[in-house]
C-alpha cells in the first residue's frame, strides 16, 4: 500500500486525480502563494471548512486567484488543535463529500490561507483586522457564543470572559470576540479605515440582527461614541446556512489517508447537500458569491425559519428520542419506523409548518421528504450524541419560539412537549437499560440537578426561567409535558412515540 503524502502548499502539487480508492480528488487551481487574505473568520470548525470555505475554494478556482481568502482565529483553548492542524498544512485540508448512495466527492480546499490562535499572539489578531484589505469579519461561534439570554435576550456583562473584556483599559489586549471586533472597529475608525461588515453564520434566527444587538451592547458600555458610530456605519447581514458535517473521527482520517492518498491532521467529511442564503448587505464589498451558487436575497427570514423549525428542531426530536432508543446515528433513528413518523407527520407537519411563512421557491413538502433522506444518509453517520450536545441553547433558541407561536394562535403543542420532555429524560443522564451517557452542555450540572428531582416534582425541569421564560404557567403545554415525561420515565420511550402517533 502506497504511504499517504503529507498535506501542505509544497506537496498539495504531488496529489491528483488518481487515487488508491479511485475517488477523483481535486486539489486547488490556483496559485496558493497569491493568496490575498479579504475575510477573518472567528470559529473555524467543520462547519464552517465544509461551507463557507468551500464556496469561496469554488469561486478562487472559476477566477483562477485567491483575493478573497480567509484569515481563521481561534479564542478558546480548544482551537489550540485546529492551529496545529492548519498551520503545518498551510492551511489546506481535505473535504468530503458523501451522496445517499455513497458516492464520494473529494476536494483539497485551500481557501484558508492563514491560521491564527487569539490567546498565543493577540496583536497579530487585531492587525490582520485593521488591515484595510479585510472587508469581512464573519463567525461560527454556535448559538451559545453570542452571550444573551435566551429570556430577555439582554448582553449577559457578568459572564467571565465578557467581563473580563469589559473591565479592561486602553491597550489592554480582549479575549472574546466582543471585544477583538470593537477593538478593531475602534483603532480603523481611528485610522480612518473604513469598516469591515460582520457576517453571523450560525442557526440562529436573524443572526445578524443578533450578532448587531450584542456588539453593540458590548460596545456601549466600552465607548458609547463608538458604539453610536457602529450602529451608523456597519453592515451586520442575516444568512441562513444548511449543511450537515459531524465531527471528524479517526475513521475519518484513516479513509482520507487509504482512499484519497491524504495524510490530513484533520479533514471535514459532510453530506452533499449544501446551501447558503444571504442577504446582500455588504457595503465594503464582496466576493461574487452568486456566481457559486449562494442565493443572495433581500429578505432572509422566511429561509431561515423554515431550517431552524424544519431541520434543526427535527434534529432535537430524533437525537434524545433516538439515544433513549438505544441508537448511535441519526441514520439508525431514521430507519425507526415510528420515530420517523412521529418526527414527520406529529412535529413537522402538525406543530413545525405552521410557524413557517412561505417561502419563495420552496416547495415545503418536498423540502420535509428532502430533510428525512437526509438526516436518513448512513454514509454520513452524524452522531445523535453530537445532535444532543448544547441542548441548552438549541431548544430555547430552536423550539420554544415553536411552542410559544403555537400556543398563541391556540394550535396543539403535545409533539413539542413530548421533545422537551425527552431532553428532561435524557438529562436525567442513564438510559432505559441503565446505559449511560455524557451529557454535553455548558448547563449540564444545572438541567442534571434539576432532572434528578423529577420523582419529587414532574415540572422541576421547566421551571428554569433562562431556558423557558413563563412556559411552565401555560397548561396547555405542562400537562402534555408531564403526559410524556412520565411516559418515558414508566414505560418508555417506544411507548410514548406508539401512542402518540397511534
Amino acid at each position: 500500500m502506497t504511504a499517504a503524502t503529507p498535506l501542505s502548499a509544497r506537496t498539495v502539487t504531488e496529489l491528483g486525480p488518481d487515487t488508491p480508492s479511485g475517488v477523483a480528488l481535486r486539489t486547488p487551481d490556483y496559485p496558493l502563494e497569491g493568496r490575498r487574505v479579504g475575510i477573518v473568520h472567528f470559529g473555524v470548525g467543520g462547519f464552517h471548512r465544509a461551507h463557507q470555505a468551500l464556496y469561496l475554494d469554488r469561486l478562487f478556482s472559476g477566477a483562477g486567484r485567491a483575493d478573497w481568502a480567509v484569515c481563521g482565529v481561534g479564542l478558546l483553548p480548544g482551537d489550540v488543535r485546529m492551529r496545529d492542524a492548519l498551520v503545518p498544512q498551510d492551511g489546506l485540508y481535505t473535504l468530503v463529500s458523501t451522496g445517499p448512495d455513497g458516492t464520494r466527492d473529494a476536494r483539497v480546499i485551500g481557501s484558508i490561507a492563514e491560521y491564527l490562535y487569539a490567546p498565543e499572539d493577540p496583536e497579530a489578531v487585531l492587525a490582520r483586522m485593521t488591515d484595510e484589505g479585510v472587508k469581512i469579519v464573519s463567525l461560527t461561534v454556535t448559538e451559545g457564543g453570542y452571550n444573551y439570554s435566551p429570556t430577555t435576550g439582554e448582553f449577559l456583562t457578568e459572564t467571565p470572559a465578557a467581563a473580563r473584556d469589559l473591565a479592561r483599559g486602553e491597550g489592554e489586549h480582549p479575549e472574546t470576540f466582543f471585544g477583538f471586533i470593537v477593538e478593531a472597529l475602534r483603532r480603523r475608525r481611528a485610522a480612518g479605515t473604513k469598516p469591515f461588515t460582520v457576517l453571523s453564520c450560525d442557526n440562529i434566527r436573524g443572526n445578524g440582527d443578533l450578532a448587531q444587538r450584542m456588539i453593540l451592547a458590548f460596545a456601549q458600555h466600552r465607548d458609547a461614541e463608538l458604539a453610536a458610530w457602529i450602529r451608523q456605519d456597519v453592515a451586520f447581514p442575516n444568512c441562513m446556512v444548511d449543511r450537515i458535517t459531524p465531527v471528524t473521527t479517526e475513521a475519518d482520517r484513516a479513509m482520507v489517508a487509504e482512499e484519497c492518498g491524504v495524510d490530513d491532521a484533520w479533514p471535514v467529511v459532510s453530506e452533499d447537500f449544501l446551501q447558503w442564503v444571504l442577504e446582500d448587505r455588504f457595503p465594503a464589498g464582496r466576493p461574487a458569491f452568486e456566481e457559486v451558487g449562494v442565493q443572495m436575497v433581500h429578505d432572509v427570514e422566511p429561509y431561515e425559519l423554515m431550517k431552524l423549525r424544519l431541520l434543526n428542531c427535527s434534529h432535537q426530536v430524533i437525537a434524545y428520542f433516538g439515544l433513549l432508543l438505544g441508537h448511535t446515528y441519526a441514520h439508525e433513528a431514521c430507519q425507526d419506523e415510528v420515530l420517523v413518523r412521529f418526527t414527520r407527520e406529529l412535529y413537522m407537519d402538525r406543530e413545525g409548518t405552521p410557524t413557517v411563512p412561505e417561502v419563495p421557491g420552496i416547495d415545503l413538502e418536498a423540502y420535509k421528504d428532502q430533510l428525512i433522506a437526509r438526516f436518513g444518509n448512513e454514509h454520513v453517520r452524524d452522531t445523535l450524541a453530537r445532535l444532543a450536545a448544547e441542548s441548552s441553547d438549541r431548544i430555547p433558541t430552536w423550539m420554544v419560539p415553536v411552542i410559544r407561536e403555537n400556543l398563541a394562535a391556540g394550535r396543539d403543542v403535545s409533539a413539542c412537549a413530548a421533545v422537551v420532555a425527552s431532553w428532561a429524560r435524557y438529562a436525567e443522564g442513564v438510559g432505559e437499560n441503565g446505559e449511560e451517557w455524557p451529557v454535553v452542555d455548558r448547563l449540564r450540572e444545572r438541567v442534571m440537578a434539576a432532572a434528578a428531582q423529577h420523582d419529587d416534582d414532574i415540572l422541576i425541569f421547566l421551571r428554569d426561567e433562562e431556558l423557558f421564560g413563563d412556559l411552565v404557567e401555560h397548561q396547555a403545554f405542562t400537562r402534555p409535558y408531564a403526559e410524556a415525561l412520565t411516559t418515558l420515565r414508566e414505560q418508555g420511550a417506544r411507548a410514548l412515540l406508539e401512542r402518540s402517533v397511534g
